[in-house]
């Protein structure tokens, strides 16, 4: 069993593969906010004060948040008058690097699970986020690494859930552990746990309840969830990971605010991120929130999903026209 959410590094052939389907899932942010940084510090021998503040509002349009826009600027502005990198290109380099910094300063590794039981990962977010398709992109993902899986339908709130999860499940190929609906979820994760204990299962994928995330009672329904999988397996879930839409902009900021403080996520996956011009709000998440972005959904395929890299990230907007 691989002891990360991520799997052995890929081959050359992969690697150029993911960078593709990052370049492509980034597009819509880079003619949204590189090609108009162009526009503005191309040739330029030394940007001007009112260059650096038209270049706050271009980040400001990427959804990267005002607080965030503010600190890159200002360390950027540090970093021309201390070291004279005052050149248009010079400035794009730097705020390239702080970009970089900010995502790698909240990235941190995902905890290690003893041989033998499963490393558990919850799906928490609202509705319409994407959740049970990246459950079956992530799914789909592991599998295709080697790794066995179990899927968990414990979003019992809706009947159409577990049906979904159960349409995933057999397009990958995967057992879906359910009851009827209206169950308890902790009743059906006790359920799928101990049936992954007793057969080694690599990975148990859990769906949640995707109501509204200011509503007390699923809070306390996730908290619930984390006990009894504590209980079966000390330490799991091994990761809460949130589903986002990125097209949501600073509403998604506000998600993780509240899911953070009632169900202690650890990570992020970012879907629709190619179907917006703000893709900025990784990096304001990252930066407001200290939480790591785990996966990208770059597309509607079912192995439109990679693993996030911040530098692959950063590099995929700042890359020059081939």
């Amino acid at each position: 069993m691989i002891q990360t959410l991520f799997g052995p590094p890929p081959k050359a052939g992969v690697l150029e593969r993911l960078q593709d389907k990052m370049a492509g899932a980034v597009q819509k942010t880079k003619d949204n906010v590189v090609t108009r940084m162009d526009d503005l510090l191309r040739g330029r021998a030394q940007v001007s004060a009112e260059d650096l503040q038209k270049l706050e509002g271009i980040l400001l349009s990427a959804d990267i948040g005002a607080r965030t826009a503010m600190e890159i600027m200002n360390r950027v502005r540090q970093q021309a008058e201390q070291e004279q990198r005052t050149s248009g290109a010079e400035v794009r380099q730097a705020i390239q690097e702080e970009l970089v910094g900010i995502l790698e300063r909240a990235s941190r590794g995902p905890r290690s699970v003893p041989d033998g039981l499963p490393f558990v990962v919850m799906l928490v977010g609202v509705n319409g986020t994407g959740k049970t398709t990246t459950i079956g992109k992530l799914t789909n993902y592991y599998r295709a690494a080697g790794e066995s899986v179990l899927l968990c339908a414990a979003d019992t709130f809706r009947a159409a859930a577990i049906e979904q999860l159960q349409v995933w499940g057999q397009r990958t190929g995967t057992e879906v552990i359910r009851q009827k609906p209206g169950a308890d979820p902790s009743a059906v994760l006790f359920d799928a746990l101990t049936a992954a204990k007793a057969r080694q299962t690599d990975f148990v994928l859990v769906d949640t309840a995707g109501r509204l995330h200011t509503k007390t009672n699923l809070m306390q329904e996730l908290a619930k969830m984390r006990r009894t999988a504590d209980r079966l397996i000390p330490g799991a879930p091994h990761e809460v990971l949130l589903v986002l839409d990125a097209t949501t902009g600073q509403n998604g900021l506000q998600q993780a605010r509240q899911f953070t403080a009632a169900s202690d996520v650890t990570g992020l996956v970012i879907t629709k991120l190619d179907g917006t011009a703000r893709g900025g709000i990784v990096v304001a998440i990252a930066r407001e929130l200290g939480l790591p972005v785990r996966y990208v959904g770059t597309g509607e395929q079912l192995d439109d999903f990679i693993p996030f890299d911040p530098r692959q990230f950063v590099n995929s907007l700042f890359a020059s026209p081939a």
